[in-house]
């Protein structure tokens, strides 16, 4: 397997044509796609070099995506399934429900999912709707708990609960309740508590038809992975890592990439080389791209 450095050492061997950072990903995904001989897809993110290590809404699953996802899916032949490079912070809820639901429509269950480095919150959502999970030792998924902004919704309800149950206890705790919870907007609570009896809705209703598709056991273990993956009690920090054995303890279909060293090699190639594209076309946000070179890539709010 090439190396990080080797792989930008191919770059710059080729500053001399045209898009040299282009045709080093494109080479290596061609390559990944005729080992497995199936429909190859990168979603990647550029949020890890964003230089304040904020997210942008360019660089989260957001509903533009589904235009992107459209564009290289156009023209596959979908009897070959699907293989999904994913690499993301997460996102919106709505908006991850609506690509499973179009990949879905064009693959059925024969999704498989790759994790090089980072699929968290929403992409791990999109993990769990695929029928199993490639990770290395090296990749994490995370918690689905959903967030506003920087705020958890389990944080916010269980806050509320505690403030219950101290008004009850004491009584004259309540005028400074009432100046805390005054800044809140109507309906802000209940939002809250709706979002994420939707992202265990979603969870527990992909990986029945997924994962587990043709379980007996199905409801069971797709119950106690959401019970692991949207509990803020136990996981504690939206942003927890959890690693590949973690993940198999939960009961998630995971493969590991080491027990095939060549399939190994391939995935990881292609993430060094999505890496360095971030690295060396500033302001990219997002590429979505497929093993035929068509993509889409959005920069500074615009998509190419």
């Amino acid at each position: 397997m090439p190396s990080w450095n080797e792989v930008l050492d191919e770059i710059q061997a080729k500053t001399a044509e045209q898009g040299p950072i282009d045709q080093v990903r494109r080479h290596h995904l061609k390559k990944l796609h005729e080992y497995t001989k199936r429909n190859t897809i990168i979603y990647y993110s550029g949020w890890l070099q964003n230089s304040d290590g904020e997210t942008t809404l360019q660089s989260i699953i957001y509903d533009g995506d589904i235009n992107s996802f459209m564009t290289v899916i156009h023209g596959m032949d979908t009897s070959k399934g699907l293989d999904l490079i994913l690499h993301t912070p997460g996102g919106v809820t709505s908006a991850t429900e609506a690509i499973v639901n179009y990949l879905r429509e064009k693959f059925g269950s024969d999704i498989r999912c790759f994790v090089p480095q980072l699929a968290m919150s929403a992409g791990t959502m999109i993990a769990c709707a695929c029928k199993e999970i490639y990770m290395g030792r090296q990749s994490s998924i995370g918690p689905i708990d959903p967030q506003f902004g920087n705020m958890a919704a389990f944080g916010v309800v269980e806050e509320f609960n505690r403030v219950i149950k101290d008004i009850k206890n004491d009584p004259a705790s309540i005028p400074m309740w009432q100046a805390i919870y005054s800044k809140i907007p109507a309906g802000f609570i209940t939002k809250c508590q709706q979002a994420i009896d939707l992202s265990e809705k979603l969870a527990l209703e992909w990986l029945q038809t997924g994962m587990f598709k043709d379980d007996a056991n199905a409801v069971k273990k797709a119950q106690k992975i959401v019970d692991s993956l949207n509990n803020n009690k136990d996981t504690k920090m939206h942003d927890r890592h959890i690693m590949a054995s973690q993940a198999k303890k939960m009961g998630l279909k995971v493969k590991m990439l080491e027990d095939d060293q060549t399939l190994q090699d391939l995935v990881l190639t292609v993430h060094h080389a999505c890496m360095h594209t971030f690295s060396l076309a500033k302001g990219l946000q997002k590429i979505v791209e497929n093993q035929n070179g068509i993509g889409m890539f959005l920069a500074g709010g615009r998509q190419s």
